[in-house]
């Protein structure tokens, strides 16, 4: 069987362990875009990318339908060529960020959906908020001064470990701080995703409350760099 045929496979099967109300997006950074066009026949339309030019070359070359999230670390002078061909940027990481994205969507005559990213993993590479500094942003109710920009949701990974207890941990954490967002401010709209989970620990993230997944290597196979 061929690696494309094993895309069409791989989705598939993934889709018999997702339920209902539960996204996917195919993490599809460093891949080629024949293995994307695999994807998106077997029925995928969401596409992940962490990379503003990679997802920019590879816009062209797909159906008009695709949906690209952007996941990656977002540097600000990359966000005037992001704004407006993201469906979603799920790694707004600072407020400074969150700011220039809605200044450049307004500039762009555009409203960008958003998820603000919390950081609950041991790791200390990792960007975002902590659950703490989120919820404050929220309880001061700083989202009011935005005006081209939809906050969605929140996004989060897991601690880099094999302790599932600690992975499980870190997700009902990142399940945990949204609803402490609602509680600090009932009147959101809109504000439904949870995106947490990828390849190797989604089944995880799904039990505690992910509406989103991340998934890559269960899809596509190791990335070709």
């Amino acid at each position: 069987m061929d690696a494309n045929a094993d895309i069409a496979q791989n989705i598939e099967a993934i889709r018999h362990t997702i339920p209902a109300g539960v996204e996917m997006v195919a993490v599809s950074k460093f891949h080629p875009v024949d293995r994307l066009r695999a994807a998106y026949v077997a029925g995928q339309r969401i596409f992940g990318e962490s990379r503003v030019q990679e997802l920019l070359d590879k816009i062209p070359q797909m159906p008009a339908d695709t949906r690209w999230h952007f996941i990656g670390h977002l540097q600000t002078n990359k966000v005037r060529h992001l704004v407006g061909h993201a469906s979603m940027i799920e790694s707004v990481d600072s407020e400074r960020l969150l700011e220039l994205i809605d200044r450049e969507s307004l500039r762009a005559g555009v409203v960008s959906r958003v998820l603000m990213q919390v950081h609950v993993a041991a790791e200390e590479t990792k960007f975002g908020f902590s659950p703490d500094e989120l919820i404050g942003y929220f309880e001061r109710r700083g989202f009011e001064s935005l005006q081209a920009t939809h906050i969605c949701g929140i996004m989060g990974m897991a601690s880099n470990t094999d302790d599932e207890a600690r992975v499980r941990a870190d997700f009902a954490e990142i399940a945990r701080t949204h609803r402490r967002i609602l509680e600090a401010a009932p009147d959101l709209r809109g504000f439904d995703t949870i995106s947490m989970g990828m390849s190797g620990d989604y089944p995880i993230a799904i039990e505690e409350g992910a509406t989103l997944v991340r998934i890559g290597t269960a899809i596509f196979g190791h990335r070709e760099y």
